[in-house]
């Protein structure tokens, strides 16, 4: 017979969504907060946007390669306990940033420490979360979760640019720290690893009794190493790393980092050009949780299509905006905000459907690395096309067209391991 846990009226699934929604918030806020500490930095200590630049990719690189270890040390340790040691470990790299006094003193906190520490509560956590908890409505859980690093921009960037021009930066370094002292209180006290430690089955799961989950029993450093050389030889793996690439480059590697300092160079104040990303937060939060319910129902490769084809269009479109006035601005970061990451719910369906349960959140860190890759390829070089140029268009108009290009491989994953969403039978290509 069911427990009581889980018949109750609202499945503790829930609880751990939010939980985890709220980690994913804070700690995308807080990674995308060189982006407003790149001026502060340049006037107070000198630094090149090229250098600070270098910075912003190696953190951005290492948050993508602790990916596929994230998802082996979150089974083998449990949710609960290494989330709250990253929050701690995160909270400790901010904390000793207002001593820093040399580039490489930033590059280490932000670059290493950081980067390993947000790495670990990246968007594996989310599909961790869903596969232990959820049966039913994964792609909507899934599309929650990650629309979470676009509200983290949302709540925190126009905040934390406010109290950085209002009181100084170190007076934002100690919010967010607050922020995750919070966040580390939350999750050490509420988070639970899988239903079985609530007496309950994962949600939409109909067994008559809740199942203790396997024990981990590979190696944390060869398991994420072996899935990977299992992968390889799989053209949908390549396909979906390749689209992955283009997507991280043209969206935190290249809006997230540096469209706050082209608006600052077209004449739009710091504080605006931060509202603007929180405007594109508030979309992103609707477009990735639809993305997530529409990755539900229909052809996963054909929704990845539309949704490339569409941010290549608006990046195209975005040097044309920073020169004209301010509406059209206000229209790139509406329609932009929409499709920021709801490229996320179609690749994990993806990938979940190929690779299966078992090795999908490995496998889908090593997506997430190519990404990353993408980005910080995108955030060092766009710095230092702009130190050579003096302006940021090139590296828009070319993240367009390398967006038209993930459109188009998007569509030449095979269709022969993909469930109907309808009728739940094999598509056969």
């Amino acid at each position: 017979m069911k427990s009581d846990v889980s018949s109750s009226r609202m499945h503790y699934g829930w609880v751990v969504v939010i939980i985890t929604f709220i980690t994913l918030l804070v700690s995308a806020g807080i990674r995308s907060m060189p982006s407003i500490l790149m001026l502060p930095f340049e006037d107070q200590f000198g630094w090149s946007r090229g250098g600070m630049s270098g910075v912003v990719s190696t953190g951005i690189l290492l948050y993508g390669l602790m990916g596929p270890f994230s998802a082996a040390l979150l089974e083998k340790f449990g949710i609960r306990r290494v989330v709250t040691f990253a929050l701690a470990l995160l909270a400790v790299s901010l904390s000793l940033t207002p001593l820093m006094t040399k580039l490489w003193q930033f590059q280490l906190l932000w670059g290493v420490v950081a980067g390993l520490a947000t790495g670990t509560m990246a968007n594996v956590l989310g599909v961790t979360v869903t596969n232990h908890w959820f049966v039913k409505h994964k792609g909507l859980v899934i599309g929650m979760l990650s629309a979470s690093a676009a509200t983290g921009q949302l709540l925190f960037l126009p905040l934390l640019a406010k109290i950085t021009v209002a009181f100084g930066w170190e007076s934002a370094i100690y919010t967010a720290v607050g922020a995750l002292v919070i966040v580390m209180i939350v999750v050490g006290v509420w988070m639970r690893n899988h239903p079985f430690d609530v007496g309950a089955e994962p949600y939409g799961d109909e067994s008559a009794e809740p199942v203790r989950p396997a024990a981990f029993s590979g190696s944390l450093f060869l398991s994420p190493l072996l899935a990977l050389r299992s992968a390889m030889g799989n053209k949908t793996f390549w396909l979906l790393a390749a689209t992955f690439f283009f997507c991280g480059f043209s969206t935190n590697g290249l809006i997230g980092t540096h469209l706050i300092s082209a608006c600052i160079d077209h004449g739009i104040p710091e504080v605006t050009a931060a509202g603007l990303l929180a405007l594109m937060g508030i979309f992103d939060l609707a477009g990735t949780t639809l993305s997530g319910w529409l990755s539900d129902r229909f052809d996963s490769r054909w929704l990845l299509f539309w949704y490339y084809s569409l941010r290549g269009l608006s990046l195209m479109f975005l040097p044309y905006a920073l020169d004209s006035s301010g509406t059209y601005l206000l229209v790139f970061s509406v329609f932009y905000g929409l499709d920021w990451i709801a490229t996320v719910p179609p690749t994990v369906k993806l990938a979940s459907k190929e690779f299966g349960k078992e090795k999908s959140g490995m496998i889908f860190g090593w997506i997430l690395v190519a990404h990353q890759i993408g980005a910080s390829t995108a955030a060092y070089g766009t710095g230092v096309i702009r130190d050579w140029l003096g302006n940021y268009t090139i590296p828009f108009l070319a993240a367009g067209v390398v967006c038209m290009l993930a459109a188009l491989l998007a569509i030449r994953i095979s269709r022969s391991h993909i469930e109907d969403n309808k009728t739940g039978r094999s598509m056969v290509s």
